[in-house]
This record gives structure tokens, C-alpha cells and sequence, in this order.
């Protein structure tokens, strides 16, 4: 306004009055369009109040417990008759600001009509699966009170790995919290890992898989080792775990590692099978290669369920020695695996079972404390009886009607055990292109003239025979 102008001019208190009354019908406008959202609606109607600025608990958990969250949730739902799932449009979560929270307080701008809900076909045990929702909302009732509860797979940023969302609503705090405490107990009781053998896969990118393995059946007959080594082993594993109860109330602790060691294919993971087998209710879990990187989620599960067995493959890779040139103060998992082995409560039924070719390598603060490896024991090249044992045992039945095989394990001085199981193979294609029904010594003799004096040398280094 001009100053000769007597229209009187806008104060700062009407500019003001003005911003307020704005940021008010903004907002009203933002809850009517959110009054239109399917989402909105469902969840006004199920809680019975308006869900824009209600209490919410939320929580994000390793992709893993997709089948365990989806069991919890199917659980419940069982319970009240009338719960039920929607699904999440699959393009909302590719946003980077959504979240159910925003969704109902009607700050998400992204696509947020509901959808029939969609499903992965995720492993929860060998040859076993289980559908589970991708991202959707649950309709349910926890002590005759109305909850929602959302739950979709975040992005990955980076190096940083996706995480799975929860969120749960309910018209007041108490059965909120109630809520995310039975959904945590539930996972842990249904939860689809223990008891089972499990293999870790960790890509670069910074993602972990689980696999389930099937249970070896690998019996003590099939172990050949010298019976002193292999009762002290079931004296540290089997047996400890056998008296657990007992040794808690005398106050001795539980946790332990075990370490094998010795040249390839003597027997160190054909071992570590007999002791899966031996003890069928352990949750095992196995690491081996880049799936060590998975580590702190291996020993997360061990720890959540005991008894365990964790199992690290090539473990030098891992715990290399810290003086080694190159490796001064830069072995992150070397670290982490001394912490998580420390970490476990004394009568936690954790086994940690380490196996390596390269001994000189290990760092030996892996021995430095109980708990850590009380006890290792090598796993060499067979002597002249556990050879004759190793060729009749992958020679079965047929073993008996050969007679004398003395001159074989004569000239297999120095192989490896898995020498044999390649040597039985052969001679039995020896005998198949001769055109022979029946195996013989003869056969066997052939093979092993191949394999002793015409592979190559690289052959022979793999199956174990000593130059």
C-alpha cells in the first residue's frame, strides 16, 4: 500500500493469523485426502479410532526372519475369526520415505491404495517351503483388542543390507508393546531354524541366505580315524552335550571349540558330518568360504538357540595369525569370531568346531581362553589299518569277496582318505569298459597304477598322494 493510500495496510498479526489459519487448512485438507486412502479406512475401521496419531511400536529384522515373522503372524490370526491380510501396493516400498506410520498420518505421496497381497515361496527346511506375504497389513486381535500390524522389505542402500519393517498400531500403548512381545516370542518358538542344519551364503554386496542342509547319516563305522582320536572328540562334543545338566550344576561351562586339523581330505569334514549325525537335535550351523562374512548372523542364531554347533571351514582363512606380514591389526572377522566366542553365557551349550590345512597359520589368542578351543586334534594321512578300513569301507559288500588286499594298501602309503573313494570309483569303471560283471583285485591294481603313476600332478595333489 502507498502511504497516501487510506485503505489501512496488513499488520504482522494479520500475516500471522493468516500463516496459522493456512497450516490449518492444510492440514485438514491433508486428512481428508487421507480419509479417501483404502489403508486409512481399513485401519479407522478396524481400530475403531482415527489411526493418523496413534502409538506404534516398529522394529526392522534381518531378511531371515521373513518365515519366522510370516509363522507368528499366521499364528495369530488363527486365533480370532475375522482377521485377515491386505497387501501393499509393490511400488511403495521402493519409496524412500514410506512407512506405515507415514502412510496413516497421510504424509506418504506415493501409491498407497491396499491390493491383493503378494507371496514369496521362501525355504524353511530341505525341500520345504512357505509362502510368505512380500508386504501387506494384518487385521488382528491380541487380547480381544484390534492391532495392525504392517511388515514389507526395505531397500538396500549401498553396502548396507535390506532389513524387513514391522510396525504395529493398536488404540493404546499398552497392547502395542503387548503385541511386539508376542510377536517376538512366537518367532522364537516357531522358529524355523533350530533343530535344523543350516548353510550361510554372503554375497559382496553385503546380503546373507540361509540354506537348509540335509542331516548327514554318517555313522562312527564310517569314521576311520585311530580310536584314541576318535573318542576324544566324542569325548568333547557327544558326551559333554549328553551330561549337560549335570555338569551346569557342578558349575562347569558348556561352551567349547573343538579344532581339526590337518592336510585335505583327510576326514576333517567327513567328521564334522559324524557329529551332526550323532547329535540330531543341534542346530548346526555351517560357514565355509564367503559365507563366513555371515558370521555375526551365524552366531546370533547359535547363541538364540542352543544346543548349537557352529562349524567354520578353512577357519586360517578367518583367524589368520596377527603378525603374519600384511595382516597387523586388519582381520575384522579374526576379531569378531574371538568376540562372539567370548560372548556366550558359560553353560550355553555352544560347540565352535574350526577345521584347517594350515595350522602355522591360526592366531593364538583362538587358544588363549576356555571356551575358545579347548581341544584339537589332527586329522593326518592314514596308517596300513585305517587304509584297509577306508578301501572296504568304499568298497561295501563287494569288499568280502576279494580276499587279500594287502598289496593295495601297501602302495597307498601316504594318500589321504579321500584317495579311496576316488580309487573304488575308478576301478569300477576299469572293470565296467572290460565288460566285467564282478569287481577284482585286478581292476583295483589298474586303477591304482592310474592314478599312482599316470595322473597328472595336479590330480594327485587333490586326491592326496604324498610325492
Amino acid at each position: 500500500m502507498s502511504e497516501n493510500d487510506d485503505t489501512p495496510g496488513l499488520t504482522r498479526e494479520d500475516v500471522s493469523k493468516f500463516a496459522q489459519s493456512f497450516t490449518e487448512f492444510m492440514r485438514e485438507a491433508h486428512k481428508l485426502i487421507q480419509s479417501s486412502s483404502g489403508f486409512f479406512d481399513l485401519a479407522r475401521e478396524h481400530l475403531g479410532v482415527d489411526p493418523s496419531e496413534l502409538p506404534s511400536v516398529s522394529d526392522r529384522l534381518d531378511m531371515v526372519e521373513r518365515p519366522n515373522l510370516q509363522l507368528a503372524l499366521d499364528e495369530i490370526m488363527s486365533r480370532t475369526e475375522g482377521s485377515r491380510v491386505v497387501g501393499l501396493p509393490a511400488e511403495a516400498r521402493h519409496f524412500r520415505e514410506f512407512s506405515f506410520a507415514a502412510l496413516l498420518a497421510g504424509t506418504f505421496r506415493g501409491p498407497s491404495d491396499p491390493a491383493p497381497p503378494s507371496f514369496d515361496a521362501l525355504p524353511i527346511d530341505v525341500d520345504e517351503t512357505l509362502p510368505c506375504v512380500i508386504a501387506g497389513v494384518w487385521l488382528v486381535w491380541h487380547d480381544a483388542k484390534p492391532v495392525v500390524v504392517g511388515a514389507f522389505q526395505g531397500e538396500s542402500h549401498g553396502a548396507s543390507q535390506a532389513k524387513l519393517h514391522v510396525e504395529i498400531f493398536a488404540a493404546d500403548r499398552a497392547t502395542t508393546e503387548s503385541m511386539a512381545a508376542e510377536l517376538h516370542r512366537l518367532r522364537r518358538e516357531l522358529n524355523v531354524y533350530r533343530h535344523k542344519v543350516l548353510s550361510f551364503t554372503f554375497s559382496e554386496y553385503g546380503n546373507f541366505g540361509i540354506t537348509f542342509v540335509p542331516r548327514p547319516a554318517t555313522t562312527a563305522d564310517h569314521v576311520v580315524l585311530p580310536a584314541g582320536d576318535l573318542a576324544s572328540i566324542e569325548r568333547h562334543t557327544i558326551a559333554i552335550a549328553a551330561h549337560a545338566d549335570e555338569l551346569r550344576a557342578r558349575g562347569q561351562h558348556l561352551k567349547r571349540g573343538l579344532l581339526l586339523y590337518g592336510p585335505p581330505g583327510t576326514g576333517k569334514t567327513h567328521t564334522v558330518g559324524y557329529l551332526m549325525a550323532a547329535m540330531p537335535e543341534r542346530t548346526c550351523i555351517v560357514l565355509q568360504g564367503p559365507g563366513v562374512g555371515a558370521l555375526g548372523q551365524a552366531a546370533a542364531i547359535a547363541r538364540a538357540f542352543p544346543p548349537a554347533m557352529l562349524v567354520i571351514e578353512d577357519v586360517d582363512l578367518v583367524a589368520s595369525e596377527r603378525s603374519m606380514p600384511g595382516m597387523e591389526g586388519t582381520n575384522a572377522l579374526l576379531f569378531q569370531l574371538l568376540n562372539e566366542m567370548d560372548g556366550l553365557a558359560p553353560t550355553d551349550d555352544v560347540l565352535f568346531v574350526l577345521t584347517t590345512n594350515r595350522l602355522d597359520m591360526l592366531e593364538p589368542a583362538l587358544a588363549a581362553r576356555p571356551g575358545r578351543v579347548d581341544h584339537a586334534v589332527e586329522i593326518g594321512r592314514p596308517d596300513a589299518e585305517g587304509r584297509d578300513q577306508l578301501l572296504r569301507l568304499y568298497l561295501g559288500d563287494v569288499a568280502g569277496d576279494l580276499g587279500d588286499l594287502t598289496s593295495i594298501v601297501d602302495r597307498t602309503d601316504g594318500v589321504t582318505a579321500s584317495f579311496f573313494k576316488e580309487l573304488v570309483r575308478r576301478a569300477t569303471m576299469v572293470a565296467v569298459e572290460a565288460g566285467d560283471a564282478t569287481l577284482t583285485v585286478a581292476h583295483i591294481d589298474a586303477a591304482l597304477t592310474e592314478l599312482l603313476d599316470h595322473a597328472a600332478p595336479v590330480m594327485q595333489a587333490i586326491l592326496g598322494v604324498r610325492s
